[in-house]
Order: structure tokens, then C-alpha cells, then sequence
């Protein structure tokens, strides 16, 4: 556990300082009856149109992860109240059925996790995103996945039989092989080897799974993507997709604190990387993705990594959604229809 810690929230007018040591930082659970559950997503690099997100802050803790600013927007810190302050939308199936059931839905893929994990240690009490599932299989809504969570083998089954009734993918993010280099930055996520584990589990069940590159950290991890994608490979992956680490500006100070606290003879030689790879100023189409001489050699790295296992480029947890299964159940026309012939029946039965 660590002292609290978390970047400036730019809606506070005033700071607060402790009157002696910080308190530790304790795993506060809240509950919420959410308004709603699926999201539609307008900006023009984000690769998936609908998107559901069970859970608001993440356990994993990752030092890199975009979505900590937006736990600012529930009062809370992007630093570790993001990682120890989760909340549980409780209500978000019923609400996803309810989505499904109007008439204006057509069936468009939904990607779990665009924001937190969605598989976080939680998910094994609460079972939100189980429950949602269900809900998609019952409609036959196709689906993507993207965790890093071993506990999504948990659902193998159900995700083997989402996918062959309409459609489901499920992508592991993997940016690192090397276990000790992952637990200094994502401190509180399962272990690479237990996420290629649970990616053989899922490929076993038929579940179509691929490895996302995300984040790409140069000067950091860009020399273990071979080592990923023939592991990802050898554990049943047949897609992938990558993404420059981009940081918000909340998610900084926590991702080089973390750095400098872990690798400090590498600071330098990130910030340079990085900045060779944006080129300067970010702009609002290339947020996880680069450009530049040293860009292009990892895109070259990852394009021939891929011929060579056999790994097809996917842009994305939400694409490759082809066939149009899709349906509305009726239940109330189903039971009176049954009702009917059985009354039939009765009639015609001899005295």
C-alpha cells in the first residue's frame, strides 16, 4: 500500500494538506445505480463506436492508464484513488437490456473495457460484466473484450458460445513479457504468463482471441514485442492491434513518479523516445499513434513479427464484426403463442 498521491484536480480551487502523515490508501467500494451503460464514442481515433464499462476507477493501478482523469469527474484523485476507490454500477445489465430492447439498436458490436478493466478483481463478486454477457448472448449482440485480467477465463464457456452464436473477441494487453519490468508499472495486474494462460484457456473454448500491444512505451518495452507476439501467438492468438502510450495530463506525474521510482536510468531515454515519436505536440487524430522515423521502425518491427506468427492486424476490439446476428427476443409473443397451442390442443383432445 502506498500514501496517497494523486496529480492536482484542476476543478479544486485550493489544496488540501495533511496534518501529518498521509493516511495509507484502503480499497473503498462504492455502489452505484447507473443512468445509463452504454456509451457512444464520436471521437475519430478511437477505433469502436459502442463501449460499456461496468466499473469506474481499476484495482490494476497501471501507471499509464488515459481513463485516471476521468475519475476527477466523481470528486475523486486520478492517482490512488483511481486504483483503491472502484465503483460498482450495479445496475448496469438490466440497463444494457433495456438498451438492446429499443427499437432504434441494430445490433453494432459493444467493447468492454474502453475505459477500465472490466474483468478487475471485483468482477469476481459483483459478476457485472458476466451478467452483461448474458445479456448480449441472449440478443446475439456481438461483442469485443479488451482486459488484462486472468479472471476472464472464468467465462470461457460463455464467450465460446457468444462466439459462435453471433460474434466475440477477446484481446489481451500484454505490453511487457519481462514479469518484474510489468509489476513495477502495473503493479496490482496479473502477471504476463497468467495472461497468456488465460488467453490459451479462451482460444481452447473457441473464443477468438488476439494480444494488444497497448501501450508501447519507447525506449521501455518496444524490444519485448517479438517476445509478446510469439507467446501470444504460441497461446492461440491469431490478431493484434498496438498503441502508443499517450498520457493525459493527470496521467503523467504518475507515470514518470513510477518510472523514476523503478527505472530511473531510464527516464531520459523515454521522454526522448516519446518525443521523437509524437514529433513535437500531439494532435487530436494521432493520440495512440505516432509518427516519425523511430515510429515507423516499430511499425516495422510489429508488421514483421506478425508475418512471421501468423498474426493479422486488427484496428481495433470492435471490427471484424462481419455477420449480422442480431435479434430481439419476444418473450411475451413466444408464451402466447405456446398458450394458443395448447389451447388448441385441449379442443381438439377427444372427452
Amino acid at each position: 500500500m502506498r500514501a496517497v498521491a494523486n496529480p492536482p484536480n484542476p476543478w479544486h480551487r485550493f489544496d488540501v494538506e495533511w496534518l501529518g502523515p498521509p493516511p495509507t490508501a484502503a480499497l473503498e467500494v462504492y455502489e452505484e445505480c447507473a443512468k445509463s451503460i452504454v456509451t457512444e464514442n464520436k471521437s475519430p481515433d478511437v477505433g469502436f463506436r459502442f463501449g460499456v464499462n461496468p466499473y469506474r476507477g481499476c484495482f490494476h493501478g497501471c501507471s499509464y492508464c488515459y481513463a485516471r482523469p476521468s475519475h476527477q469527474y466523481l470528486d475523486f484523485g486520478a492517482g490512488t484513488d483511481f486504483e483503491r476507490r472502484i465503483v460498482a454500477k450495479v445496475n448496469a445489465a438490466e440497463l444494457l437490456r433495456a438498451r438492446l430492447l429499443r427499437r432504434s439498436w441494430r445490433g453494432a458490436p459493444i467493447v468492454f473495457s474502453g475505459n477500465t478493466d472490466c474483468y478487475q478483481p471485483l468482477e469476481a463478486h459483483y459478476q457485472l460484466t458476466r451478467r452483461m454477457l448474458e445479456v448480449c448472448l441472449e440478443f446475439r449482440n456481438p461483442v469485443g473484450i479488451i482486459t488484462k485480467s486472468a479472471l476472464v477465463r472464468r467465462d470461457a464457456e460463455l464467450l465460446g458460445t457468444l462466439a459462435a452464436q453471433a460474434n466475440a473477441r477477446v484481446y489481451m494487453s500484454i505490453p511487457f513479457v519481462d514479469g518484474a519490468m510489468a509489476r513495477a508499472v502495473e503493479p496490482h495486474a496479473p502477471t504476463p504468463a497468467a495472461r497468456f494462460d488465460a488467453m490459451r484457456v479462451l482460444a481452447d473454448a473457441g473464443v477468438p482471441v488476439g494480444v494488444a500491444l497497448a501501450p508501447i512505451i519507447p525506449g521501455l518495452n518496444e524490444d519485448q514485442i517479438p517476445a509478446v507476439m510469439e507467446q501470444a501467438a504460441d497461446a492461440g492468438a491469431t490478431h493484434y492491434f498496438s498503441v502508443l502510450l499517450r498520457l493525459p495530463r493527470e496521467t503523467g506525474p504518475v507515470f514518470w513518479s513510477r518510472l523514476r521510482e523503478s527505472f530511473p536510468q531510464r527516464v531520459r531515454r523515454v521522454e526522448n523516445a516519446l518525443r521523437d515519436c509524437h514529433g513535437g505536440r500531439v494532435g487530436f487524430f494521432e493520440r495512440m499513434r505516432g509518427r516519425g522515423p523511430r515510429w515507423q521502425s516499430i511499425q516495422r518491427l510489429i508488421e514483421l513479427q506478425a508475418r512471421r506468427f501468423h498474426l493479422s492486424p486488427s484496428a481495433n476490439a470492435g471490427s471484424a464484426h462481419e455477420r449480422a446476428t442480431f435479434r430481439r427476443p419476444q418473450p411475451q409473443l413466444e408464451f402466447f403463442g405456446r398458450a394458443a397451442d395448447e389451447n388448441q390442443n385441449e379442443k381438439r383432445a377427444p372427452p
